[in-house]
């Protein structure tokens, strides 16, 4: 059985990225105030609690792909984590998380840059895609909007060779 994801339309692919248009999603996200490996690990955990029982409702729900967080930069102290949640969930029948910080949250991606890279996604890998990306978009003269984020699909028991990762930011129209 596959894992849940986003779904999303391709708007076109450009030499070694894709513009695609994501429908409306729910999420659960927690803000972690450390340092990138630090805080996708505590983020990851902490999210993972919510979803495997760990709210009012003592209710499991489904692990969907990617896990999403901001990618990091220079001077970023800390970082948004997040877990979509599964599409037959909505914001009025998910449970409140035990953890105070995890929010639940309608997000609106709407039109993203996707560059897609395999291996781990590390500090420094997610920096060097996220400056490929951004030459890429300026190339092609396409306007960036937001900050960059690191999507993850594996667990982290997949070796290097089989994990997918991508590199995404939300662009003008």
């Amino acid at each position: 059985m596959a894992i849940e994801t986003p779904e999303y339309k391709i708007i076109s692919k450009c030499e070694g990225f894709e513009v695609r248009c994501y429908s409306d999603m729910v999420i659960a996200t927690i803000k972690v105030h450390a340092d990138y490996k630090a805080s996708t690990s505590s983020g990851f955990r902490r999210i993972a609690s919510y979803i495997f029982g760990g709210n009012d409702k003592e209710m499991k729900i489904a692990m969907t792909a990617p896990v999403i967080a901001d990618c990091p930069s220079e001077g970023l102290k800390s970082y948004n984590i997040s877990f979509i949640m599964p599409k037959e969930h909505s914001m009025s029948d998910l449970p409140k998380a035990n953890i105070s910080e995890v929010s639940i949250q309608k997000e609106s991606l709407g039109k993203v840059a996707v560059l897609s890279f395999g291996g781990w996604a590390t500090e420094s890998r997610s920096i060097n895609y996220q400056k490929k990306l951004s030459e890429l978009l300026l190339k092609n003269k396409i306007e960036i909007k937001g900050g960059f984020m690191v999507a993850q699909f594996n667990s982290p028991w997949t070796l290097p060779m089989f994990r997918k990762n991508e590199l995404m930011v939300r662009i003008s129209s």
